[in-house]
Protein backbone atom coordinates (compact mmCIF):
# COMPACT_ATOMS: atom_id res chain seq x y z
CA UNK A 1 0.00 0.00 0.00
CA UNK A 2 1.33 3.44 -0.96
CA UNK A 3 1.30 6.02 1.83
CA UNK A 4 0.83 9.80 1.65
CA UNK A 5 1.64 12.15 4.53
CA UNK A 6 0.02 15.59 4.39
CA UNK A 7 1.74 18.09 6.67
CA UNK A 8 -0.69 20.86 7.65
CA UNK A 9 -4.48 20.99 7.67
CA UNK A 10 -4.97 24.76 7.51
CA UNK A 11 -6.89 27.02 5.12
CA UNK A 12 -4.94 25.94 2.02
CA UNK A 13 -5.23 22.21 2.69
CA UNK A 14 -8.91 21.12 2.50
CA UNK A 15 -9.09 20.52 -1.24
CA UNK A 16 -5.73 18.74 -1.27
CA UNK A 17 -6.88 16.44 1.54
CA UNK A 18 -10.27 15.78 -0.02
CA UNK A 19 -8.79 15.05 -3.43
CA UNK A 20 -6.11 12.67 -2.13
CA UNK A 21 -8.61 10.82 0.05
CA UNK A 22 -10.77 10.26 -3.05
CA UNK A 23 -7.72 9.00 -4.98
CA UNK A 24 -6.75 6.78 -2.05
CA UNK A 25 -10.14 5.08 -2.11
CA UNK A 26 -9.69 4.21 -5.80
CA UNK A 27 -6.04 3.15 -5.58
CA UNK A 28 -5.99 1.58 -2.11
CA UNK A 29 -3.61 4.20 -0.73
CA UNK A 30 -3.35 5.47 2.86
CA UNK A 31 -3.51 9.20 3.63
CA UNK A 32 -2.26 10.56 6.96
CA UNK A 33 -3.13 14.19 7.79
CA UNK A 34 -0.82 15.76 10.38
CA UNK A 35 -1.48 19.00 12.21
CA UNK A 36 -0.60 20.35 15.63
CA UNK A 37 -4.37 20.57 16.28
CA UNK A 38 -5.61 16.96 16.24
CA UNK A 39 -9.29 17.92 16.19
CA UNK A 40 -8.69 20.12 13.18
CA UNK A 41 -6.93 17.31 11.32
CA UNK A 42 -9.72 14.88 12.27
CA UNK A 43 -12.33 17.28 10.90
CA UNK A 44 -10.50 17.29 7.54
CA UNK A 45 -10.31 13.50 7.37
CA UNK A 46 -13.96 13.22 8.46
CA UNK A 47 -13.76 9.50 9.17
CA UNK A 48 -12.67 8.50 5.66
CA UNK A 49 -11.70 4.79 5.64
CA UNK A 50 -8.43 5.50 3.79
CA UNK A 51 -7.46 8.39 6.04
CA UNK A 52 -6.25 9.04 9.54
CA UNK A 53 -5.41 12.15 11.52
CA UNK A 54 -2.45 12.63 13.84
CA UNK A 55 -1.18 15.40 16.09
CA UNK A 56 2.24 16.60 14.96
CA UNK A 57 4.35 19.53 16.15
CA UNK A 58 6.41 20.69 13.16
CA UNK A 59 9.10 22.03 15.48
CA UNK A 60 9.70 18.53 16.89
CA UNK A 61 12.24 17.19 14.39
CA UNK A 62 12.40 13.69 15.86
CA UNK A 63 8.63 13.28 15.71
CA UNK A 64 8.56 14.71 12.19
CA UNK A 65 11.29 12.36 11.00
CA UNK A 66 9.43 9.36 12.38
CA UNK A 67 6.24 10.10 10.47
CA UNK A 68 8.03 11.09 7.26
CA UNK A 69 9.79 7.73 7.35
CA UNK A 70 6.43 5.95 7.09
CA UNK A 71 5.44 7.69 3.82
CA UNK A 72 6.15 7.35 0.10
CA UNK A 73 5.28 11.00 -0.63
CA UNK A 74 4.96 14.03 1.64
CA UNK A 75 2.59 16.85 0.65
CA UNK A 76 3.94 19.84 2.56
CA UNK A 77 1.41 22.60 3.29
CA UNK A 78 3.24 23.96 6.34
CA UNK A 79 4.49 27.53 6.60
CA UNK A 80 7.50 28.24 4.32
CA UNK A 81 9.90 28.34 7.29
CA UNK A 82 9.54 24.55 7.66
CA UNK A 83 10.21 23.65 4.01
CA UNK A 84 13.97 23.16 4.31
CA UNK A 85 13.65 20.92 7.37
CA UNK A 86 10.91 18.81 5.77
CA UNK A 87 12.95 18.48 2.56
CA UNK A 88 16.07 17.36 4.44
CA UNK A 89 14.14 14.76 6.43
CA UNK A 90 12.51 13.52 3.21
CA UNK A 91 15.88 13.02 1.51
CA UNK A 92 17.24 11.23 4.58
CA UNK A 93 14.24 8.87 4.50
CA UNK A 94 14.19 8.44 0.70
CA UNK A 95 10.72 10.02 0.48
CA UNK A 96 9.45 12.42 -2.20
CA UNK A 97 8.20 15.89 -1.22
CA UNK A 98 5.67 18.15 -2.96
CA UNK A 99 5.50 21.65 -1.41
CA UNK A 100 3.16 24.54 -2.19
CA UNK A 101 5.49 27.31 -0.96
CA UNK A 102 8.37 29.19 -2.63
CA UNK A 103 11.58 27.20 -2.99
CA UNK A 104 13.92 27.92 -0.07
CA UNK A 105 17.71 27.97 -0.49
CA UNK A 106 18.02 25.23 2.13
CA UNK A 107 15.90 22.99 -0.09
CA UNK A 108 17.69 24.01 -3.29
CA UNK A 109 21.01 22.97 -1.76
CA UNK A 110 19.73 19.40 -1.37
CA UNK A 111 19.50 18.83 -5.14
CA UNK A 112 22.58 16.64 -5.58
CA UNK A 113 21.84 14.55 -2.49
CA UNK A 114 18.21 14.12 -3.57
CA UNK A 115 19.31 12.81 -6.96
CA UNK A 116 21.64 10.32 -5.30
CA UNK A 117 18.82 9.13 -3.06
CA UNK A 118 16.30 8.91 -5.92
CA UNK A 119 14.08 11.57 -4.37
CA UNK A 120 12.07 14.36 -6.01
CA UNK A 121 11.75 17.64 -4.10
CA UNK A 122 9.10 19.58 -6.03
CA UNK A 123 8.46 23.08 -4.67
CA UNK A 124 6.13 25.92 -5.72
CA UNK A 125 3.35 23.49 -6.66
CA UNK A 126 0.36 25.58 -5.59
CA UNK A 127 -1.41 28.62 -7.05
CA UNK A 128 1.08 31.44 -6.56
CA UNK A 129 3.67 30.07 -6.79
CA UNK A 130 2.54 27.22 -8.99
CA UNK A 131 -0.22 27.57 -11.58
CA UNK A 132 0.87 31.11 -12.41
CA UNK A 133 4.45 29.99 -13.13
CA UNK A 134 3.34 27.00 -15.19
CA UNK A 135 0.99 29.15 -17.27
CA UNK A 136 3.79 31.64 -17.90
CA UNK A 137 6.41 29.04 -18.79
CA UNK A 138 4.11 27.26 -21.24
CA UNK A 139 3.01 30.53 -22.86
CA UNK A 140 6.62 31.64 -23.38
CA UNK A 141 7.66 28.25 -24.79
CA UNK A 142 4.69 28.17 -27.17
CA UNK A 143 5.49 31.69 -28.39
CA UNK A 144 9.16 30.87 -28.96
CA UNK A 145 8.20 27.83 -31.04
CA UNK A 146 6.33 30.10 -33.47
CA UNK A 147 9.36 32.37 -33.86
CA UNK A 148 8.02 34.98 -31.47
CA UNK A 149 10.18 37.05 -29.12
CA UNK A 150 8.62 38.26 -25.88
CA UNK A 151 9.53 41.93 -25.37
CA UNK A 152 7.31 42.71 -22.37
CA UNK A 153 5.80 40.43 -19.74
CA UNK A 154 3.26 41.48 -17.12
CA UNK A 155 1.71 38.98 -14.74
CA UNK A 156 -0.90 39.61 -12.04
CA UNK A 157 -2.66 37.23 -9.67
CA UNK A 158 -5.01 37.40 -6.72
CA UNK A 159 -7.33 35.74 -4.28
CA UNK A 160 -10.12 38.22 -3.53
CA UNK A 161 -13.88 38.21 -2.92
CA UNK A 162 -16.02 37.56 -5.98
CA UNK A 163 -17.74 40.74 -7.21
CA UNK A 164 -21.04 39.48 -5.72
CA UNK A 165 -19.43 38.97 -2.28
CA UNK A 166 -18.01 42.38 -1.39
CA UNK A 167 -19.29 42.22 2.17
CA UNK A 168 -16.96 44.63 4.00
CA UNK A 169 -15.50 48.11 3.40
CA UNK A 170 -12.04 46.80 2.46
CA UNK A 171 -13.56 44.51 -0.20
CA UNK A 172 -11.32 41.67 0.92
CA UNK A 173 -11.82 38.23 2.49
CA UNK A 174 -9.21 36.18 4.34
CA UNK A 175 -9.31 32.78 2.63
CA UNK A 176 -5.67 31.87 3.30
CA UNK A 177 -3.18 32.37 6.12
CA UNK A 178 -3.86 35.89 7.48
CA UNK A 179 -0.20 36.18 8.50
CA UNK A 180 0.75 36.25 4.81
CA UNK A 181 -1.68 39.12 4.26
CA UNK A 182 -0.52 41.01 7.35
CA UNK A 183 3.14 40.88 6.32
CA UNK A 184 2.73 41.16 2.54
CA UNK A 185 5.04 43.60 0.84
CA UNK A 186 7.41 43.74 3.79
CA UNK A 187 10.50 43.64 1.58
CA UNK A 188 9.23 46.10 -1.02
CA UNK A 189 9.57 45.17 -4.69
CA UNK A 190 11.57 45.67 -7.85
CA UNK A 191 10.70 45.26 -11.52
CA UNK A 192 11.90 46.14 -15.01
CA UNK A 193 10.14 48.87 -16.99
CA UNK A 194 11.27 49.97 -20.47
CA UNK A 195 14.73 48.59 -19.81
CA UNK A 196 15.19 50.29 -16.44
CA UNK A 197 15.11 48.77 -12.96
CA UNK A 198 12.48 50.28 -10.68
CA UNK A 199 12.71 49.72 -6.91
CA UNK A 200 9.71 50.32 -4.64
CA UNK A 201 10.38 50.39 -0.87
CA UNK A 202 7.79 49.01 1.51
CA UNK A 203 6.47 52.41 2.59
CA UNK A 204 5.57 53.25 -1.04
CA UNK A 205 4.52 49.82 -2.26
CA UNK A 206 0.75 50.25 -1.85
CA UNK A 207 0.84 53.70 -3.45
CA UNK A 208 2.43 52.12 -6.52
CA UNK A 209 -0.54 50.62 -8.37
CA UNK A 210 -1.82 50.02 -11.91
CA UNK A 211 -5.34 49.40 -13.22
CA UNK A 212 -5.68 45.86 -14.58
CA UNK A 213 -8.63 44.71 -16.68
CA UNK A 214 -9.61 41.08 -16.05
CA UNK A 215 -11.77 39.46 -18.69
CA UNK A 216 -15.20 38.62 -17.28
CA UNK A 217 -14.49 40.47 -14.01
CA UNK A 218 -13.68 44.11 -14.76
CA UNK A 219 -11.07 46.47 -13.40
CA UNK A 220 -8.90 45.54 -10.43
CA UNK A 221 -5.80 47.29 -9.08
CA UNK A 222 -2.35 45.72 -9.12
CA UNK A 223 0.80 46.43 -7.16
CA UNK A 224 4.31 44.97 -7.70
CA UNK A 225 5.12 41.67 -5.99
CA UNK A 226 8.61 40.97 -4.63
CA UNK A 227 11.48 40.69 -7.13
CA UNK A 228 10.11 40.47 -10.66
CA UNK A 229 13.56 40.61 -12.25
CA UNK A 230 14.63 37.30 -10.72
CA UNK A 231 11.98 35.59 -12.87
CA UNK A 232 13.56 36.53 -16.21
CA UNK A 233 15.66 33.36 -16.27
CA UNK A 234 12.96 31.35 -14.51
CA UNK A 235 10.52 31.96 -17.38
CA UNK A 236 13.14 31.89 -20.14
CA UNK A 237 12.70 35.57 -20.95
CA UNK A 238 15.74 36.99 -22.71
CA UNK A 239 15.67 40.42 -24.32
CA UNK A 240 12.54 41.77 -22.61
CA UNK A 241 12.39 45.46 -21.78
CA UNK A 242 9.57 45.12 -19.23
CA UNK A 243 9.06 42.45 -16.57
CA UNK A 244 6.39 42.96 -13.90
CA UNK A 245 4.83 40.44 -11.51
CA UNK A 246 2.08 41.85 -9.34
CA UNK A 247 -0.80 41.18 -6.97
CA UNK A 248 -4.41 42.19 -7.60
CA UNK A 249 -6.94 43.68 -5.21
CA UNK A 250 -10.32 45.34 -5.62
CA UNK A 251 -9.94 49.11 -6.18
CA UNK A 252 -9.45 51.03 -2.93
CA UNK A 253 -7.81 48.29 -0.87
CA UNK A 254 -4.25 49.47 -1.50
CA UNK A 255 -5.10 53.03 -0.54
CA UNK A 256 -6.21 51.87 2.91
CA UNK A 257 -3.48 49.26 3.34
CA UNK A 258 -0.81 51.87 2.65
CA UNK A 259 -1.95 53.63 5.84
CA UNK A 260 -1.68 50.40 7.83
CA UNK A 261 1.90 50.08 6.55
CA UNK A 262 2.65 53.73 7.36
CA UNK A 263 1.53 53.13 10.94
CA UNK A 264 4.07 50.33 11.15
CA UNK A 265 1.56 47.61 12.01
CA UNK A 266 3.02 45.10 9.54
CA UNK A 267 6.20 44.91 11.66
CA UNK A 268 7.01 41.31 12.63
CA UNK A 269 10.35 41.82 14.41
CA UNK A 270 9.77 44.22 17.35
CA UNK A 271 8.47 42.26 20.35
CA UNK A 272 5.62 43.80 22.35
CA UNK A 273 5.31 42.58 25.93
CA UNK A 274 1.95 41.12 26.98
CA UNK A 275 0.45 41.81 23.57
CA UNK A 276 -2.60 39.63 24.18
CA UNK A 277 -3.58 41.78 27.18
CA UNK A 278 -3.25 45.03 25.25
CA UNK A 279 -5.89 46.68 23.07
CA UNK A 280 -5.33 47.57 19.39
CA UNK A 281 -5.69 51.24 20.38
CA UNK A 282 -2.81 50.85 22.84
CA UNK A 283 -0.61 49.19 20.23
CA UNK A 284 -1.38 51.85 17.61
CA UNK A 285 -0.41 54.54 20.14
CA UNK A 286 3.02 52.89 20.53
CA UNK A 287 3.71 53.52 16.84
CA UNK A 288 2.73 57.20 16.82
CA UNK A 289 5.65 59.67 16.84
CA UNK A 290 4.66 61.26 20.19
CA UNK A 291 2.76 59.82 23.19
CA UNK A 292 -0.93 60.73 23.42
CA UNK A 293 -3.71 59.92 25.93
CA UNK A 294 -5.94 56.92 25.07
CA UNK A 295 -8.86 59.15 24.07
CA UNK A 296 -6.65 61.01 21.56
CA UNK A 297 -5.16 58.03 19.71
CA UNK A 298 -7.64 58.06 16.85
CA UNK A 299 -7.33 61.82 16.33
CA UNK A 300 -3.53 61.64 16.51
CA UNK A 301 -3.46 58.78 13.98
CA UNK A 302 -5.67 60.82 11.66
CA UNK A 303 -3.22 63.74 11.77
CA UNK A 304 -0.16 61.49 11.44
CA UNK A 305 -1.62 59.74 8.37
CA UNK A 306 -2.95 63.03 6.93
CA UNK A 307 -6.44 61.60 6.57
CA UNK A 308 -9.90 63.10 6.64
CA UNK A 309 -11.38 62.03 10.01
CA UNK A 310 -14.76 61.40 8.37
CA UNK A 311 -13.34 59.90 5.18
CA UNK A 312 -13.50 56.34 3.83
CA UNK A 313 -9.97 55.35 4.79
CA UNK A 314 -10.49 56.22 8.46
CA UNK A 315 -13.76 54.30 8.35
CA UNK A 316 -11.83 51.32 6.99
CA UNK A 317 -9.21 51.54 9.77
CA UNK A 318 -12.00 51.67 12.35
CA UNK A 319 -13.64 48.65 10.72
CA UNK A 320 -10.39 46.72 11.09
CA UNK A 321 -10.62 47.39 14.83
CA UNK A 322 -7.41 49.41 15.11
CA UNK A 323 -8.92 51.77 17.68
CA UNK A 324 -10.80 49.20 19.75
CA UNK A 325 -10.34 49.26 23.54
CA UNK A 326 -10.74 45.56 24.32
CA UNK A 327 -7.64 43.33 24.74
CA UNK A 328 -6.63 41.60 21.52
CA UNK A 329 -6.33 38.12 23.14
CA UNK A 330 -4.17 37.24 20.14
CA UNK A 331 -1.26 34.83 19.99
CA UNK A 332 2.20 36.15 19.18
CA UNK A 333 4.03 39.24 20.34
CA UNK A 334 4.40 41.58 17.35
CA UNK A 335 2.23 44.20 15.70
CA UNK A 336 1.94 41.88 12.68
CA UNK A 337 0.55 39.16 14.95
CA UNK A 338 -2.12 41.55 16.19
CA UNK A 339 -2.91 42.65 12.65
CA UNK A 340 -3.16 39.03 11.52
CA UNK A 341 -5.64 38.36 14.33
CA UNK A 342 -7.76 41.39 13.40
CA UNK A 343 -7.79 40.39 9.73
CA UNK A 344 -8.94 36.88 10.57
CA UNK A 345 -11.80 38.14 12.75
CA UNK A 346 -12.88 41.24 10.81
CA UNK A 347 -12.44 39.98 7.22
CA UNK A 348 -13.66 36.41 7.64
CA UNK A 349 -15.90 35.14 4.80
CA UNK A 350 -19.63 35.21 5.46
CA UNK A 351 -21.56 31.94 5.00
CA UNK A 352 -23.03 33.09 1.70
CA UNK A 353 -19.88 34.68 0.30
CA UNK A 354 -17.52 33.19 -2.26
CA UNK A 355 -13.98 34.03 -3.21
CA UNK A 356 -12.35 34.43 -6.61
CA UNK A 357 -8.88 33.55 -7.85
CA UNK A 358 -7.51 35.32 -10.91
CA UNK A 359 -4.32 35.05 -12.95
CA UNK A 360 -3.59 37.38 -15.88
CA UNK A 361 -0.47 37.11 -18.03
CA UNK A 362 0.08 39.76 -20.72
CA UNK A 363 2.93 39.43 -23.23
CA UNK A 364 4.01 41.83 -25.96
CA UNK A 365 5.46 39.70 -28.74
CA UNK A 366 7.46 40.50 -31.89
CA UNK A 367 8.24 38.13 -34.79
CA UNK A 368 11.58 39.34 -36.17
CA UNK A 369 12.09 36.49 -38.67
CA UNK A 370 8.65 36.84 -40.30
CA UNK A 371 6.31 39.53 -41.53
CA UNK A 372 3.82 38.73 -38.77
CA UNK A 373 2.77 41.91 -36.99
CA UNK A 374 3.60 42.44 -33.30
CA UNK A 375 0.81 41.37 -30.96
CA UNK A 376 -0.32 41.34 -27.37
CA UNK A 377 -1.13 37.89 -25.98
CA UNK A 378 -3.36 37.77 -22.89
CA UNK A 379 -3.85 34.61 -20.84
CA UNK A 380 -6.52 34.61 -18.13
CA UNK A 381 -7.71 32.16 -15.49
CA UNK A 382 -10.65 32.98 -13.20
CA UNK A 383 -11.95 30.47 -10.65
CA UNK A 384 -14.82 31.01 -8.19
CA UNK A 385 -15.31 29.35 -4.83
CA UNK A 386 -18.51 27.72 -3.63
CA UNK A 387 -20.39 29.30 -0.69
CA UNK A 388 -20.45 27.05 2.40
CA UNK A 389 -18.18 24.55 0.63
CA UNK A 390 -14.76 24.90 -1.00
CA UNK A 391 -12.94 28.19 -1.54
CA UNK A 392 -11.32 28.91 -4.88
CA UNK A 393 -8.08 29.56 -3.00
CA UNK A 394 -8.09 26.10 -1.41
CA UNK A 395 -8.90 24.44 -4.74
CA UNK A 396 -6.27 26.23 -6.81
CA UNK A 397 -3.57 25.74 -4.15
CA UNK A 398 -4.47 22.11 -3.44
CA UNK A 399 -5.28 20.72 -6.88
CA UNK A 400 -1.82 21.10 -8.50
CA UNK A 401 -0.14 19.61 -5.43
CA UNK A 402 -2.59 16.71 -5.34
CA UNK A 403 -2.08 15.99 -9.04
CA UNK A 404 1.70 16.00 -8.58
CA UNK A 405 1.42 13.53 -5.68
CA UNK A 406 -0.80 11.24 -7.77
CA UNK A 407 1.59 11.40 -10.74
CA UNK A 408 4.52 10.49 -8.51
CA UNK A 409 2.72 7.49 -7.04
CA UNK A 410 1.57 6.24 -10.45
CA UNK A 411 4.98 6.74 -12.08
CA UNK A 412 3.96 9.54 -14.43
CA UNK A 413 6.71 11.72 -12.94
CA UNK A 414 10.10 10.00 -12.89
CA UNK A 415 12.31 13.07 -12.45
CA UNK A 416 14.49 13.36 -9.36
CA UNK A 417 16.34 16.13 -7.56
CA UNK A 418 15.12 19.58 -6.55
CA UNK A 419 12.84 20.97 -9.27
CA UNK A 420 10.23 23.62 -9.95
CA UNK A 421 7.01 23.07 -11.91
CA UNK A 422 8.19 25.18 -14.84
CA UNK A 423 10.23 22.12 -15.93
CA UNK A 424 8.77 21.17 -19.36
CA UNK A 425 8.31 17.51 -18.40
CA UNK A 426 6.18 18.54 -15.41
CA UNK A 427 4.50 21.76 -16.50
CA UNK A 428 2.65 20.57 -19.59
CA UNK A 429 1.28 17.42 -17.95
CA UNK A 430 0.11 19.21 -14.81
CA UNK A 431 -1.64 21.97 -16.78
CA UNK A 432 -3.42 19.37 -18.92
CA UNK A 433 -4.64 17.64 -15.76
CA UNK A 434 -5.89 20.98 -14.43
CA UNK A 435 -7.82 21.62 -17.65
CA UNK A 436 -9.46 18.22 -17.36
CA UNK A 437 -10.39 19.13 -13.78
CA UNK A 438 -12.22 22.23 -15.02
CA UNK A 439 -9.74 25.07 -14.58
CA UNK A 440 -10.23 27.25 -17.64
CA UNK A 441 -7.34 29.13 -19.24
CA UNK A 442 -8.51 31.69 -21.81
CA UNK A 443 -6.24 33.13 -24.48
CA UNK A 444 -6.81 36.37 -26.41
CA UNK A 445 -4.61 38.03 -29.01
CA UNK A 446 -4.72 41.75 -29.83
CA UNK A 447 -2.67 43.85 -32.28
CA UNK A 448 -0.08 46.13 -30.71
Amino acid sequence: MRRILILGAGRSAPYLIQRLLESAAVNDWQVTVADRDLEYAESRVAGHPNGRAIALDASDEQQMAGWIGTADVVANVLAPVFQGRVARLCVEAGVHMVSVSYLQNETRNLDSWARQRGVLLLAEMGLDPGIDHMMAAEAVRATNKTGGMVRAFRSFGSGVPAPDSLSNPLQYLVTWNPWNVATSGGAGAQYLLDGRIRIVPQNRLFHHTWPVEVEGVGRLEGYPNRDSISYLEHFGLNGVHTMIRGTLRHPGFCETWSKVVNLGLTNDTIRIQNLGDRSPREVVEMFLPIPVPPDRVEAAATLFLELNPTGRQMDNLRFLGLFDDEPTRCAGDTAAAMLSHLLETRLAPLPESRDMVTIVHEMEVEFPETDRAPERQIFTMVEYGEPLRMSAMAKTVGLPAAVAVEMLLTGEIELRGCLLPNHPDICKSILEHLRVEGLEFKERIEPL
